[in-house]
């Protein structure tokens, strides 16, 4: 059969396109160690093969989510002699995982709201007598960003040294706040991994969702909140979202504070600094700075949310605004409701990433079937926490979704008191008060379609 020489010559131009492509994505894989969710896999093969001069610029881009090596782990804190207990099961993992020891508190206090959220860092801010660690996603440009930026000059004209990492992304999202003014002021502000001009070749789509505000390595903000008006109280035309956060005292602070130093020279360009653990034996009630993403070798969270289903005995209450969670994760949590351990879901009935709304049903659906209940509120909820029995509570910054739990520099913190474990489950139980039941529908082909597309086309998302 006779071809067109101009057929053959652009399919064999699309045939070395593709063997680039797949030989590009193999090398940097085995080279990198990639561990990929099969999914992600997959699709990246697919675009190689259809779309080549489209994927293999997108790989180089977006394809690499690990700056370490899997098993290049730092060196493991010594043996915390008061693991002799039951449920020593979340501290072992974390110290498998090169997360630092457990460390104590005190005067916790989880925030009712928006207005007490705001309260609570206007005072750790006004408390700083030498130094201001500040790290969001985003600053928003309206009242609470500008009321913030005012807090911040004044402290730093007070001879505080104020410093505010925020996501090269979320300056954007956040409205292009004017931080000149708080660089002219004495407040050092440094955006880590601008989009425009990113120095992490093939990572541009790693993104720090971190959030804490630290006052001299003493205490404590942190949370599911940015600084903008819509985290806390709202604006006249717009309610606030529901969000969780909390602010405490003592040595868990410090540990805070130098993963905010880590991030602070990643984002300058400097070599991340070595953290020593502290070899006291710290008094109860204790609690860790697990660090999620790039920077660590493993999976962190994802890892310990995964165990905590498999060792849960009672029950799991969990809030999330996006719930896109990995086969495994969602195995996890099907596999504890099946052996009738309460899993209660809260999510609100529509978030801010209808991409999002629309992908989560499929796993809804599986959930459900399996005996979770699931629970829609009817406002946006932004908090993030889960917790297992009276034995862990993990709360922060990281959804229950694939780029929180694989793509993002995300902080949690793990609380093993069971006072405060309670305080925040009851937190979750007003929530879920307020909650109507989710009820799952038998979806369509087409329903089922776009859910899938929805899926492939954000395995990376």
């Amino acid at each position: 059969m006779w071809t067109h020489p101009l057929v053959a010559y652009s399919l064999s131009l699309h045939g070395l396109a593709v063997m680039i492509g797949l030989l590009v994505y193999v090398l940097a894989s085995h080279t990198l160690q990639q561990r990929r969710h099969p999914a992600a896999a997959v699709g990246w093969v697919l675009v190689m093969v259809l779309i080549p001069y489209v994927g293999l610029p997108l790989y180089l881009l977006f394809g690499t989510r690990k700056l370490v090596r899997s098993g290049s782990h730092p060196p493991l804190a010594p043996p915390d002699p008061n693991l002799i207990f039951d449920n020593a099961w979340p501290r072992q993992l974390a110290a498998a995982m090169g997360q630092p020891p457990a460390a104590s508190y005190q005067n916790l206090r989880i925030h009712a709201d928006g207005t007490q959220a705001l309260q609570a860092l206007w005072e750790l801010i006004d408390s700083a007598e030498h130094e201001l660690k500040l790290c969001a996603f985003l600053l928003g440009r309206d009242v609470m960003g500008d009321a913030l930026v005012k807090r911040l000059i004044a402290k730093a004209r007070a001879g505080v040294q104020v410093r505010l990492l925020l996501d090269g992304v979320g300056r954007m999202l956040g409205g292009w706040p004017n931080l000149r003014v708080l660089e002219s002021a004495g407040v050092h502000v440094t955006l880590f991994v601008p989009l425009l001009h990113s120095p992490l070749k093939g990572r541009s789509n790693l993104r720090n969702h971190r959030k804490m505000v630290v006052a001299d390595d003493a205490r404590l903000w942190c949370g599911g909140r940015n600084f903008a008006a819509e985290y806390f109280e709202g604006t006249p035309h717009h309610a606030p979202w529901r969000d969780l956060s909390f602010d405490l005292h003592g040595p868990l602070a410090r540990q805070a504070g130098e993963l905010f130093e880590s991030d602070w020279a990643f984002a300058q360009g400097f070599p991340r600094p070595e953290i020593k653990f502290p070899t006291q034996t710290m008094p109860e009630p204790v609690a860790q700075v697990i660090a999620s993403g790039p920077d660590q070798a493993d999976d962190t969270v994802h890892a310990l949310l995964v165990t905590a289903c498999f060792n849960a005995r009672s029950r799991i209450i969990a809030a999330t605004p996006y719930f896109v969670p990995s086969d495994e994760l969602l195995m996890a949590l099907s596999l504890a409701a099946w052996r009738n351990v309460k899993v209660d879901l809260i999510l609100p009935v529509r978030s801010n990433h209808r991409m999002a709304d629309l992908a989560r049903h499929r796993s809804l659906r599986d959930l459900a079937t399996a005996g979770a209940r699931i629970w829609f509120v009817p406002y946006m909820l932004h908090a993030k926490a889960v917790v297992i029995d009276d034995v862990l509570a993990l709360v922060g910054t990281a959804n229950l979704d694939a780029r929180s739990l694989f793509l993002n520099y995300e902080l949690m913190v793990a609380f093993y008191n069971g006072a405060d474990i309670q305080g925040f489950a009851g937190w979750l139980e007003a929530e879920r008060a307020r909650a109507k039941r989710y009820r799952p529908h038998v979806a369509g082909v087409l329903r089922k379609l776009s859910e899938g597309l929805v899926l492939w086309l954000a395995f990376q998302l």
